[in-house]
């Protein structure tokens, strides 16, 4: 049983509990071919689980008649290998906390593309779905590196100085495409459009406005644009940057998914493996909750996304939203959970919150030193969505997600998971920032962690990080068992505000981290027993 056979068996998918969409896909592609309504740029595992899942739901009641275009710039072969051979299927593994799967197949993306110069056919098509007017919105998941046009130095990429001289259509870092197709548009008919980030990451729709129109501004200076583009561009009701909260863990392909659908006699479950480590499949697996809360500014209309469940309110609301699941509720947790696993060896979540004192470490460091910096954004609970993400989705057995993944650029992340946070104790008058413990010791552990050696001195590798190879300079000669000397060491990491939000020390908690990290070192098994000592 192979997933592009639904078309031809849908009666042995649906045998097996597969749910299966309820609408005319050929009629639906036409449709989407003749009047795009909806791009979305990341053709990675969150949008098929999430976005593409959301759109197939009002598809299937009829509300919408056009389906998504999934065009992917970074990693080709994520559409040569997961998307075409499946005719842009995919199959939806949704792992709930009983036990039990939900297993449907997503049929919404009604085209694949590769969002590159290079490949010219592809372009072209791009091109042409953003100078047709009845497009209403061009989406992103692209993490929150693909937004940005710097390198960790603050220095402009190369790309993107290469850019800012060469035509709209030789551009090779995203946001100049980005910019190149709009530009097209506003040539064509200057029809409005919605410019929707969907990344994980704070006012992600500044970010990717301020990537847009970099471009846009070099342009126009360098005369090879009009300037009545960048009318067009900076005019909110024809061009809008909506900020958006996503929430919604989607781990790598999971061997226990693999063999549950084997047991299905479904076929395609290889694991793909894309030259640039992307790993992917016919299928992706995810948790059963989701949350997409969206600012509703959309100049040209939009899919009727909220009888999907998608949230959609002002700008002031999304903020607070977001900042309650990035600076408190979710994000933060992770990250602490990322880099303590790492260091006592686990290699699971659900696993972690098995233990003590890590699950007391992000319990105590939620509802104790982050939930007063919390504003109730009222469309969402934030104790309610805490004990969720406390008591049913980290320690959920049946998701496979690791610290090692979670780990992953997280010198990106500190500044917005604890450095928020942390300015927010130092600007409020009934808050003491000399009273937090628990966030203190996260930062003193991923110190810990970018000596690559865990509790019990065996080497690890580090996730991947933009700066990995920059910090750990800076303690490569710091051992097991070294003293206050040690602390002279951590001084031009913690006094980085581009990795903290601010200088460590004139918060006041430069000190303190520094002390913490001394005792994560002093011998094996140190990181357990600092733990105990700070948590129980």
């Amino acid at each position: 049983m192979k997933l592009t056979d639904v078309k031809d068996q849908p009666e042995l998918f649906k045998e097996k509990g597969y749910e299966l969409p309820q609408y005319n896909r050929d009629e639906m592609m036409a449709e989407t071919t003749k009047n795009p309504t909806w791009v979305h740029f990341g053709a990675g595992n969150i949008f098929r689980a999430f976005p593409a899942e959301l759109l197939q739901r009002i598809l299937n009641s009829k509300d919408a008649k056009t389906g998504v275009i999934v065009a992917e710039s970074f990693d080709h072969e994520i559409i040569t290998k997961a998307y075409r051979p499946f005719e842009n299927l995919s199959l939806s593994v949704v792992l709930k906390a009983n036990g039990t799967i939900e297993k449907k197949i997503i049929s919404s993306v009604a085209q694949s593309l590769i969002a590159d110069p290079c490949e010219p056919e592809d372009y072209q098509t791009l091109i042409g779905i953003f100078e047709n007017p009845s497009l209403q919105m061009a989406s992103f998941t692209i993490t929150e590196k693909g937004y940005s046009i710097v390198d960790g130095k603050g220095d402009v990429l190369g790309v993107v100085s290469d850019g800012f001289g060469k035509g709209v259509d030789e551009q090779g870092h995203l946001m100049g495409r980005i910019a190149g197709l709009c530009y097209h548009r506003f040539q064509k008919n200057q029809a409005p459009i919605a410019l929707v980030s969907m990344d994980n990451c704070s006012h992600n729709g500044d970010k990717l406005k301020a990537g847009v129109m970099a471009f846009v501004e070099a342009w126009v200076q360098n005369g090879l644009v009009e300037k009545d583009f960048m009318d067009y561009m900076t005019d909110p009701s024809r061009v809008s940057f909506p900020w958006s909260m996503i929430d919604k863990i989607t781990p790598r392909p999971d061997q226990n998914v693999v063999e549950m659908l084997a047991k299905d006699d479904f076929e395609d479950t290889d694991l793909i493996i894309t030259s640039k480590n992307t790993y992917t499949a016919s299928f992706v697996n995810s948790e059963e909750t989701g949350y997409l809360v969206i600012e509703d500014t959309f100049p040209n209309g939009r899919p009727a996304l909220e009888k999907s469940g998608v949230l959609f309110t002002d700008r002031e609301t999304v903020d607070k939203v977001e900042k309650m699941k990035v600076c408190t509720c979710l994000n933060p947790l992770h990250t602490a959970l990322a880099i303590m696993g790492c260091l006592l060896g686990y290699t699971s979540i659900h696993e972690e919150m098995k233990d003590p004192e890590l699950s007391d470490l992000v319990t105590k460091m939620c509802y104790q030193e982050a939930m007063p910096v919390v504003v109730d954004p009222k469309i969402l609970d934030p104790k309610e969505f805490a004990k969720a993400v406390l008591e049913l989705r980290l320690p959920n057995p049946f998701m496979p997600d690791t610290p090692q993944r979670i780990a992953c650029d997280t010198s990106q992340k500190l500044p917005i998971r604890f450095g928020e946070t942390l300015k927010f104790y130092d600007s409020r008058s009934d808050l003491n920032i000399q009273d937090l413990t628990l966030i203190p010791l996260v930062l003193a552990g991923w110190c810990r962690y970018l000596m690559g050696v865990d509790d019990q001195g065996k080497e690890f590798t580090q996730s991947a990080d933009p700066r990995l190879d920059e910090v750990k300079e800076y303690v490569k000669n710091v051992k097991l068992g070294d003293g206050d000397e040690a602390k002279a060491k951590l001084k031009p990491i913690l006094r980085d505000a581009t990795i903290f939000g601010k200088d460590l020390y004139e918060l006041g908690v430069g000190e303190k981290v520094e002390s913490m990290f001394v005792e994560l070192i002093q011998a094996k098994g140190s990181v357990r027993e600092t733990l105990k000592k700070y948590v129980r």
